[in-house]
Parts: C-alpha cells; structure tokens; sequence
C-alpha cells in the first residue's frame, strides 16, 4: 500500500494465511501465533497493514479488484477475447451464461471466494488481536477497529454482488461457530450486517488519514450510499427485484450528502498512475513497484488483457469492447446519447485496406470513447509513439482473434509500456496504478438514482449533467495524440418525465463506467438483467457466431453458483444458488 510501510513479517503472515474450505474451518498449523502473543500495539500496525495488503491479493485467474470477467464480460459491455474460445474456457462459460455445472474447476469465481476468505480472515485475526489489547497502550485501536469493519464489509459486499448466499464471518466466532454457519440468512439481513460494519466505520474513522491508502469517513460514507443503494431494491429469492425501499433510498441521499470530493477535470486522469488518489478516489486498492521485491506489489488482475502482437505489450488480448459497447458512445446533433437507438446500426466497423476504420461522414461520439475503447486508427492511451519503442496508434493487428471477438480494444486498465508503473513478467503486464472501487462519480450518480426512484428527478438533473459536462471537458489529450475531433457532448435541458430521466440515468452510468466492471451488477440490481441482455445477446450473435447460442437464464443467472467444493466440505450446509 502506498505510503503504508511494509512491516509485517514472515511469522505472522504464516498465521494469516488461511483459507476458506479446509484450512479456513480447522487447520491450525504448527507454530501459529495466539491472539495472546501478539496482542501488542507494534504487532496490530503489522496485523492491519496484512489486512489491507489482503483486499487486493488477486490474481489474473482470481479476481478481487477489477470486475472485469465478472461485471463487464458478463454483461453487454465486452467480449471474452483472447485466441479464441477455449482460451480460458471457464471465461467463456460465464460469458455464454452456461454455469450448469456449479464449480468450472478452480479458475475464477471459486477461486475469488477463497481468496476473500483469506483476506477476512486476516481482518479477523487482527480483529482479535487488537481487541485484546488495552485501550490505555493503544491510542489508535478504535480507529483500526474501524479500518479493519471496513475493510470486512467491503470484503463481503463484493463476494455478496458474485454470489448473493454467502456466510458473514465475524472476528468474534469460534472455530465451530464458523464451521457451523451457514450461507442462507435472509437477503436483507445479510445487507445490515454488511452496513453495520461500514456505520462502525463511519462513526469511528477520522475524516481523513494522514497515510494515503486508509479508510476514512469519506470512503465509509461512499461505500454506506452504495450498500443502501443496492439493498434498496428488494429480490425474492430468485433474484426479482418485487419493491423498493424509499426510506432506504433516501439514506443514500443522505450519506451521499456526507461525501466530500470533486471529479477530476479530465476523466482520463481517473485512468494515469500520476493522478491516482487524487479528489475522485474515495477508495482503491493500492499497489507499489520498485519496492524491493522482485516484480513489485504490482496488480496483475487485467495482467491478460494487454493489446496482443503490438511488440510493445504482451500477451493476451482479452476483454475487448463489444459492437454495442461502441455503439452507445454516439450522440445526436444535440450531443445527448441516442436512449432508445444507439444499437439501431453499427459505427467504426468499417475497416479500410491500411487496417483503420472509415469515420461517417457526420458521426459524433462522447470523447469518453477514446478514454475506453482500442478503436484502429485512433490513438492509444493518449499517445502516438512510445519513446523509440513504436508506434501507438491503435490496429486492427492488435486484435488477436478479430473473426471471433472483432477488434475493439480496452484502454482504460492499461498504461503506455514507457511508464514507471509497467512492468512484464513473462508475457503478463502488470502495473501498479491503483484498482478504484469508488469514485467520486459514482457518488454523484448513485444519489441521482436514489433522487430519480423517489420522484424528484428534477433534483437528478444537474447531477447528470455535471458527469456529462467533465465529459465534455475531457477532449484534450486524445486530440493531442492524434484523434479525429468527431466529439460532441450536451448537457440535458430538462427531464420531461421520470422514465426519461431512469433511461438517462442508467445511461450515463454505462457511458461513464464502461468495461470498468459495474455494469452486469447494474443491470441485476435494477431488475433488469434478463431484459436487457438477451435483446443484447439477440443483435450481437447476428455479428458474433460465437455468442449464438448464449442465452440468459432469469432466476439463476443473475448469481454465480456457490462453489461445489464449499458445499461438499460443509457437508451441505451451504445452500446452492437457485438453478444450478
């Protein structure tokens, strides 16, 4: 973690390494340390750093960071990509919405339960550690209680958005409680428990930290509107949302209220290592490089999805942007999203003799486009050349497989290879540029939501309008590198109703976040998942032949199945997701 030194040493990172299935529930291993035995100011600064550094130990094959197998190839915004669709065919599953078989061996999601189940359990370690200790030799406890709640509930908000039935593992249960108890409490209980630790956080957090990388008020606040956000639309237990809760709507206005921030003036700043943790961070996993080790605390977790066959990166090209994707960045003559028509015909698929793509005559696009997606012919990453390395403009030689997966690229999980950040380990690009999980944007839309559900849509529309005017801003590096100015963005005049004021929102949510990751979480939290994507699914298999026989499954999809491996170790005490 940046500015968080790395103290903790090999003995008690030996007591913190436990899993989720055996060794979760049982195993103690020789030479453990007690609660007792490190109960020690000293020993808990380790302890809460361990658990920090927890949150983000992903991988390309076990995601904890980045969303993008789960909440962007999942959904409408990208394909799988990479050579094709046995590579790294547990992927392609997810991407088919064929998970009939529960555990798809020990790739991605059930290797995403076990890895945040280590990590809470390093958070309750060190919760049971610093309880031990005196108030009177711990000046900082209550505030690394609050860090470490934190850090438990965002752990269980994330498993809980993958999985839904999960169990909540608290510092204060023993090893047969644990092992006793089960993934099957009521929707939303489980939703106050995970509140209740981030109102811990946010009564007892400072309103800043002085070390950059901490949890403080501001982030608890963020994560609160969210988590009342998501609890807000109530689903029976086959993931329909049947009501939703206006008095919880409107306590994501409230702690929406609470967050202090400000967008950065150009979005692609949220995308440079050089501007991370600026004022639109609220919360991000933090990484470092030349620290020591030999690769660097760098994130690996898009560490496949490097352009391929550029010589300047590596391997393997996945996650590309899909046709829709692209389509939805074009605007009208006002410079307002196309709400009902964008997908109606395809733009920036005409590929000329040089390997770049025809502009119509008359196209205008949100500049956020070139903030997200590889187009050929247009810059990448706000650059046309890499120092004597090549050249950067992006081509359709880039895409690996583009008669599967066509041959739009993903911009913003990549850095250019001449930066500080970059590092290869073999073919895998890995960068140590933060990982947000929220910014301020997200705060701003998300009480535009809550306002918009109540009623008050007129009160949304300058929230909108201020992620749309940044939008608008943000046309200054792409040009600079070489990009057509083909960019037009306006500002909503007025929100005549309130389904054109939810369509306008829901909208700008997909144009602002694109293949950052929220997007199928979106859709499954407004109800809307099976919907939107088989009308998705039926246009783009007209274009894709391997998306034919994709189809989504309302009442089993909208989760990912509880891992086999789990529910055989608890001897069928964990319940199995509806469907599968």
């Amino acid at each position: 973690m940046k500015n968080i030194k790395y103290i903790i040493t090999g003995l008690l990172l030996s007591s913190l390494l436990i899993s989720c299935s055996e060794d979760f529930l049982e195993y103690e291993p020789e030479g453990v340390l007690s609660n007792e035995n490190v109960a020690t100011a000293e020993n808990a600064e380790s302890l809460v750093i361990a658990a920090y550094a927890g949150i983000a130990n992903d991988d390309m094959i076990g995601p904890l960071t980045h969303m993008w197998v789960y909440g962007s190839v999942r959904s409408d915004d990208s394909y799988k990509g990479g050579g094709g669709r046995s590579d790294v065919g547990e992927v392609d599953r997810y991407e088919q919405y064929y998970l009939t078989v529960p555990d798809q061996g020990e790739l991605m999601a059930p290797r995403t339960w076990t890895n945040y189940y280590k990590a809470i359990s390093r958070i309750n370690f060190a919760l049971r550690v610093i309880n031990d200790i005196p108030d009177a030799e711990y000046d900082l406890k209550t505030t690394r209680q609050a860090e470490l709640r934190f850090l438990r509930a965002h752990c269980h908000f994330m498993l809980k958005r993958i999985f839904k039935k999960i169990p909540y593992i608290t510092e204060d249960l023993t090893q047969d409680e644990i092992a006793n108890t089960g993934n099957d409490l009521p929707n939303q209980e489980l939703w106050n428990m995970i509140a209740n630790d981030f109102l811990f956080a946010y009564n007892n957090l400072p309103e800043a930290q002085d070390e950059v990388g901490r949890a403080d008020k501001n982030a608890a606040a963020a994560y609160l509107a969210k988590t009342r956000l998501y609890q807000a639309y109530q689903q029976d237990e086959n993931h329909q949302v049947v009501s939703i809760n206006t008095s919880m709507l409107q306590e994501v206005i409230d702690y929406a209220n609470e967050v202090t921030g400000s967008l950065e003036p150009d979005y692609a700043n949220n995308f440079l290592v050089e501007y991370e943790n600026g004022p639109e961070s609220l919360w991000a996993a933090q990484f470092s490089i030349n620290d020591g080790t030999r690769v660097g605390r760098v994130s690996f977790v898009t560490g496949l999805n490097s352009p391929h066959g550029t010589g300047l990166y590596g391997c393997c090209g996945f996650h590309l942007a899909s046709q829709n994707m692209v389509n939805a960045f074009r605007t009208d003559t006002n410079g307002l999203p196309l709400l009902d028509s964008f997908n109606d015909s395809d733009i920036l698929n005409n590929v000329q003799e040089d390997g770049t793509v025809a502009v119509s005559s008359g196209l205008t696009v949100d500049p956020r486009l070139d903030h997200t997606v590889g187009v050929p012919g247009r810059p990448f990453k706000y650059r046309n050349t890499v120092n004597e390395q090549g050249d950067m403009i992006y081509k359709f030689s880039w895409a690996r497989d583009p008669g599967v997966y066509g041959f739009f690229g993903n911009m913003k999980e990549q850095q250019a290879p001449d930066c500080s950040c970059y590092v290869k380990e073999g073919p895998f690009v890995g960068t140590s540029r933060n990982v947000i999980f929220i910014r301020y944007a997200d705060v701003l839309l998300f009480k535009a939501e809550a306002l918009i559900q109540l009623d008050r849509y007129d009160e949304a529309l300058p929230l909108i309008n201020e992620v749309r005017e940044r939008a608008a801003a943000s046309t200054e590096k792409p040009v600079a590198a070489g990009a057509s100015d083909i960019y037009n963005v306006g500002l909503y005049t007025s929100f005549p109703s309130k389904e054109f004021a939810w369509k306008a929102l829901k909208f700008e949510r997909r144009l602002e976040f694109g293949m950052e990751g929220p997007r199928f979480f979106d859709l499954v939290r407004w109800g809307e998942a099976e919907e939107t994507l088989n009308a998705y699914l039926d246009e783009e298999k007209t274009k894709r032949d391997f998306l034919a026989n994709a189809v989504f499954t309302a009442g089993r999809d909208e989760y990912y199945p509880i891992p086999q491996r789990e529910i055989d170790f608890t001897g069928g005490l964990y319940v199995q997701n509806p469907g599968y």
